[in-house]
């Protein structure tokens, strides 16, 4: 799979199942992260393996779900590099409402993309 920011539709509903079972969770971290002003622009991190970037919120299994979650920030991926300098400014302006979308940078062995999930809503 290369890295192409055309999700398969088969691949975004697993993506979407297992976020159900932890947005509630990552929609109250995106929140304290904003309002304790550590970061207006909070990111998620999904993956199968142990990374390096971010801080491990929800391990695989922990909520029923079957990928690991990790928060981090932007300036945390501007500082690694993993958003160039001169794109912050771009990434700012693509960036959706975090009271409505979980940013989420989605890493893979072959792939690696943000997408923006809708937190589901209350019923």
């Amino acid at each position: 799979m290369e890295n192409d920011p055309a999700l398969d539709g088969k691949f975004l509903g697993k993506i979407t199942q297992d976020f159900v079972l932890v947005a509630d969770f990552l929609k109250e971290a995106s929140y304290q992260m904003r309002v304790r002003k550590i970061s207006t622009h909070p990111i998620f991190l999904m993956s199968k393996t142990v990374l390096q970037t971010g801080a491990l919120l929800i391990k695989i299994g922990e909520k029923e779900n079957t990928w690991n979650y990790y928060i981090a920030m932007m300036e945390e991926f501007v500082q690694k590099g993993l958003i160039d300098v001169e794109k912050q400014e771009d990434f700012i302006n693509v960036y959706k409402d975090a009271d409505e979308f979980c940013c989420i940078f989605m890493v893979m062995e072959s792939f690696t993309n943000f997408i923006f999930i809708p937190y589901p809503e209350d019923l």
